[in-house]
């Protein structure tokens, strides 16, 4: 029986492939229809005194879907225009089948290849002019939301670089994102700049920190970042009345440097009780119970890294 019944994967796939295609594009034409019925006040061919206007046949026009390319047969109308709340006029995509191309383009995903992969997937090779034209529309964007004003007060704003490889003129080079995240008055997080920088050095984040204060940034009680040198005498100088914390993750990270990797567990939930205490005395007895645990398990750098957090705070 297995030799008599055989399936061709590929075949069912076209199939319903084509199916699926079919149904969006006699759906999206069913729609285009009822809305020319409704600016005429009549169906096709109906003759009644509300009647507005008559058809005049129609135009059609590809439209790429997720389903695959479709055509559409876009009414026609004698006096009234017909403008469609569907597909807006000009459009050749779906924002889904735009935004694709975009994500494709931005994750590193060559212009040929971009072109391949829109041919498979939904019959149609998209240009090179087109997905340049796209990658401006997101730039122009991205550039909209890094320059926006920044309406609220942030009392709270912790600052970062995040380190990324960018192609350069045939080269992979790694080059710091500099990352402001904003903790408004009702305690929401919100992403509030972000800035190419070359390096994590004090001019970096002295240009990064002015652009954030010409926008608006207001309000801020304490900044929290790693112990980067650069870092804290930027904000001395951009924002002299805030006050600096340095980052508990990046504190414990470096307490990690010098422990065994088999006693990272152990020491962590160490390291966490001395910041779940009530108050500042306790935290600061907890912190010297735990740096004498660590010299007497011959952990001494890591005491030590954890001493001189203790007298920074």
């Amino acid at each position: 029986m297995a030799d008599i019944i055989q399936l061709n994967q590929e075949e069912i796939k076209s199939q319903l492939g084509d199916l699926v295609r079919q149904s969006v594009e006699d759906t999206l034409n069913a729609m285009l229809d009822a809305e020319a019925d409704q600016i005429t006040q009549a169906h096709r061919y109906e003759r009644t005194e509300k009647r507005l206007d008559t058809r005049a046949g129609h135009y059609n026009r590809k439209l790429a879907t997720k389903a695959g390319e479709v055509t559409l047969k876009v009414p026609k109308l004698r006096n009234l225009p017909f403008e469609t709340a569907i597909i807006e006029r000009y459009k050749r995509r779906e924002e889904s089948v735009e935004e694709a191309l975009i994500e494709m383009y931005l994750a590193g995903v060559s212009v040929r290849r971009v072109e391949d992969i829109s041919e498979a997937l939904w019959g149609a090779k998209v240009s090179p002019g087109t997905i340049s034209n796209l990658n401006q529309k997101a730039y122009s964007q991205i550039e909209d939301w890094r320059s926006r004003t920044l309406e609220v007060e942030y009392p709270y704003v912790y600052l970062d670089g995040i380190y990324l490889k960018k192609n350069w003129g045939g080269t992979i080079e790694n080059i710091a994102i500099l990352v402001a995240l904003g903790v408004n008055s009702a305690g929401n997080r919100e992403i509030i700049g972000a800035a190419e920088g070359g390096k994590e050095d004090k001019e970096s984040w002295l240009k990064f920190l002015r652009s954030l204060k010409e926008r608006g940034l207001s309000g801020v009680r304490l900044m929290i970042g790693d112990k980067c040198l650069g870092l804290v005498e930027a904000i001395r100088e951009v924002f002299p009345n805030t006050e600096y914390q340095r980052c508990i993750v990046h504190f414990m990270r470096n307490v990690f440097c010098n422990v065994p990797r088999t006693r990272g567990k152990e020491i962590g939930a160490k390291l966490k009780a001395i910041f779940a205490q009530e108050d500042r005395e306790a935290c600061q007895r907890k912190a010297e119970e735990v740096a004498q645990f660590l010299r007497d398990n011959k952990m001494k750098s890591a005491a030590n890294t954890l001493e001189s957090g203790i007298q920074e705070a």
